[in-house]
């Protein structure tokens, strides 16, 4: 059973976490995109029932919190235990990496979490394939909907309902290219 109490407390940690940060290229409140990624979640819960869904949600709405919201390991530890704190460092791009290196390295440790982590990156990337800021040029666009392939192709069997999805946006994102 999803536990809602969970829920609003990670949201709230998540809201005070990323404060005034807006969504890229809107004027929206960053927390509309981790409430995102949390429902996309919940919708594959919703089909499946298969996976730990408040593990997959906790992780989903704290995904973003170290790489954009500078949260330390320790704190997601001792508010959320191992799990998650593991979770998010997973889905977490290693910024002394080389860019061209940080996703294939992402992929790699997330390959190594439980599948209600690694499916918190379909969702996200799913979520992520909504119009992108106008402010980017089609090479970047074609290079993010490519981008899109290899994440499915790694953690595409973490849930078909997910990975149906994903697909289907990254086909529907080339009206954006």
């Amino acid at each position: 059973m999803w536990n809602q109490d969970a829920f609003a407390r990670t949201l709230d940690f998540a809201v005070k976490a990323h404060g005034a940060q807006k969504v890229p290229g809107s004027d929206a409140p960053y927390v509309v995109h981790l409430v995102k990624v949390a429902s996309e979640v919940l919708r594959a819960w919703a089909e499946s029932r298969d996976f730990d869904v408040d593990l997959a949600v906790t992780c989903a709405l704290l995904h973003d919190s170290m790489e954009d919201a500078g949260v330390e390991p320790r704190a997601l530890l001792a508010a959320f235990g191992k799990a998650v704190a593991d979770g998010v460092q997973a889905l977490t791009k290693d910024e002394r990496l080389p860019k061209a290196d940080r996703m294939a390295d992402s992929l790699r440790r997330l390959a190594a979490q439980p599948r209600d982590v690694q499916l918190v990156k379909l969702a996200d990337r799913i979520t992520n394939l909504e119009e992108p800021p106008a402010h980017w040029p089609k090479e970047k666009r074609l290079a993010y909907r490519e981008e899109a392939k290899l994440i499915l192709d790694a953690l595409g069997a973490a849930h078909e309902g997910l990975a149906a999805r994903l697909e289907a946006r990254r086909q529907a994102y080339l009206r954006f290219c």
